[in-house]
């Protein structure tokens, strides 16, 4: 008996320890449990959305080229004689610009004023009667059919006047009178008759034809000879000097109208559909930074062309140049407005969210994301038009800084402040 009260009495406290331990393994338990199950609040950025006007553009390059150009190419091999002129030199309309040294020009035309002469002359005498052979011998025929009609009526008022005497029988005067008949119609023949074929006719009228067209185009060469300005424009090219040799379609100067310029600009084949007539085009030059110059669409892409590693449509664009520092020629970066909406609700473009086809963004109400499904309408780079689905006074959740993503119905705490 005394040894039992002493074990009975120490295994009190070892239970208490044991019950607490047990109850603070319960509570840590409880605490982690609610630590790891409880509703997140992630961070996040937001925004809110700006009424603005939002542009989408098409962005490429292109080259400069003059709407009213001019180039004079040598027309023969041959040597400058004068320059009138110099580069940037503002020119009229019909002024003497460039002399070639025209000699040989001018012996070509006359060799072919004379063959044409010569063509001429030959199908004159062709309708007359052939060449001049051929007319000798039809003279020829016709002096020996007259003098046969003269010898039968001769012959024929003899018999005629024997007849009367009863000296000639009519049997002589009847074949008396046959050979008349048969002269006179020799003699007709002979003065009727057209001494050449069709085909004749039509190489003898091909010659002319042929000669008339040669010496047209040496007179168009003597003219070429002396270029002249087709109407008032800018030199703003002139490769050659006096006394230079040129060869044979050698550029000799370039003119062009530098107060009205067009670009060709190459867009890529996955932006031609965006393209319209009468868009608004902003050109810049590399050589002037800080400068540029506006312009419209004047001309669709007919077709599609390889340039490079790129499949391009080529997009004339009319652009004013005042002050002429734009150059035909120079490549420069052109900007083409597809579409423009003023007034815009745009937002962020990282604020769109996509579910299948459809585009949503989270809105924050209260300390919590509520999506709302949107309708878009143009973007740029940065930014989106929203068409339907938000009003400008919402809060757009743009961002997470946590490592739990954004979603609909999650707690949140702005860190950001709304614009």
């Amino acid at each position: 008996m005394a040894n039992g009260s002493p074990n009975g009495t120490n295994g009190k406290p070892r239970n208490k320890w044991v019950t607490i331990a047990v109850v603070l393994l319960i509570i840590f338990i409880g605490v982690g449990a609610y630590v790891e199950f409880r509703p997140r609040r992630i961070r996040i950025s937001a925004v809110k959305p700006q009424v603005e006007t939002i542009s989408s553009s098409i962005t490429t390059n292109g080259k400069v080229e003059p709407v009213h150009g001019f180039e004079a190419h040598a027309p023969i091999p041959t040597t400058v004689q004068k320059v009138l002129v110099s580069e940037g030199d503002h020119v009229k309309s019909g002024q003497l610009l460039l002399l070639l040294d025209d000699t040989r020009a001018r012996t070509d035309l006359a060799m072919a004023e004379t063959r044409l002469k010569g063509a001429e002359e030959r199908y004159k005498n062709l309708l007359a009667g052939g060449d001049q052979q051929q007319i000798l011998y039809r003279r020829a025929d016709v002096a020996k059919a007259h003098t046969e009609l003269d010898a039968a009526q001769r012959q024929l008022a003899a018999l005629e006047h024997l007849q009367q005497n009863q000296a000639a029988t009519p049997d002589e005067v009847s074949v008396a009178r046959d050979r008349v008949t048969r002269a006179q119609a020799d003699l007709n023949q002979f003065q009727a008759t057209v001494r050449y074929t069709p085909e004749q006719q039509t190489r003898a009228l091909g010659e002319v034809s042929d000669s008339r067209i040669n010496v047209q185009l040496a007179e168009e060469v003597v003219r070429e000879c002396n270029v002249r300005a087709p109407f008032d424009g800018t030199v703003y090219f002139l490769p050659v000097r006096a006394g230079a040799y040129v060869g044979v379609g050698e550029l000799l100067l370039q003119e062009a109208d530098l107060g009205q310029l067009q670009i060709r600009a190459f867009v890529d084949e996955p932006e031609i559909g965006r393209l319209g007539l009468g868009q608004t085009v902003k050109i810049t030059w590399d050589a002037l930074p800080g400068r540029a110059w506006p312009g419209t669409v004047s001309t669709l892409p007919s077709t599609v062309i390889n340039r490079g590693s790129r499949v391009v449509g080529e997009v004339l664009c009319k652009v004013e140049n005042p002050g002429h520092a734009l150059l035909p020629g120079v490549n420069v970066n052109a900007t083409i407005i597809a579409a423009s909406s003023p007034n815009a609700l745009t937002v962020p473009r990282e604020a769109v969210r996509e579910d299948g086809s459809q585009r949503y963004v989270l809105v924050v109400g209260g300390n919590h994301l509520r999506r709302r499904n949107v309708k878009l309408g143009i973007s740029n780079l940065t930014r989106v038009e929203v068409l339907s689905g938000i009003s400008s006074g919402d809060v757009i959740g743009v961002q997470s800084f946590s490592p739990s993503p954004m979603a609909d119905g999650v707690e949140v705490k702005v860190i950001e402040n709304p614009a």
